[in-house]
């Protein structure tokens, strides 16, 4: 069985820092080192979590960050990740652009508009992304090509061969004229 884990010995700064923090405002830090003290007297972190109303995963995180940090670890840190992977790197966002170049009858849809969503859940099974991804990963990811989805929408032409001249004269291009 392994030894559950306790907070590091304290030192006399880091428990006067500590017994500070517990007249804080700020409910976090209030919080942390409520869980910290309370490990420094040999509670676990089953019943820390009991004690204070948290979940054992939060107890076992103050305990990692503090033992990593001190007492910086009683004011809240970034939530941001620390490095950003996209889903649409430059090469599959092109390979996107290009699946909009065609028309979704061409992958057996109903319509011969895209839509996001279902441009979305074609590049899914195409392959061109390795899971689903959301309308706005696709639309991000076009957006960095330079590609809005105002424009990629319109892309898909009429396989009719007066298609250039038909929407050449649309009734809105003659707004103006009597009828």
């Amino acid at each position: 069985m392994r030894s559950p884990i306790l907070v590091r010995p304290l030192t006399e700064a880091e428990r006067a820092a500590l017994q500070q923090a517990l007249r804080s405002a700020d409910a976090f830090t209030l919080r942390r080192a409520q869980i910290l003290l309370a490990s420094a007297q040999g509670q676990w972190p089953p019943a820390i979590a009991a004690q204070f109303g948290c979940s054992q995963q939060t107890v076992r995180n103050t305990l990692h960050d503090f033992n990593a940090r001190g007492p910086a670890a009683l004011q809240r840190a970034s939530s941001r990740p620390k490095t950003i992977h996209f889903v649409l790197d430059a090469e599959r966002a092109a390979q996107i652009r290009d699946l909009l170049h065609r028309s979704p009858r061409d992958f057996d849809h109903p319509t011969s508009v895209w839509t996001l969503e279902l441009a979305a859940q074609t590049a899914a099974r195409e392959g061109i992304t390795p899971y689903p991804v959301s309308p706005e990963t696709l639309r991000q990811g076009l957006l960095r090509l330079g590609v809005t989805w105002r424009r990629a929408k319109h892309w898909i032409t009429s396989p009719d061969p007066a298609y250039a001249k038909k929407t050449a004269a649309r009734p809105a291009d003659r707004i103006g004229t009597p009828a």
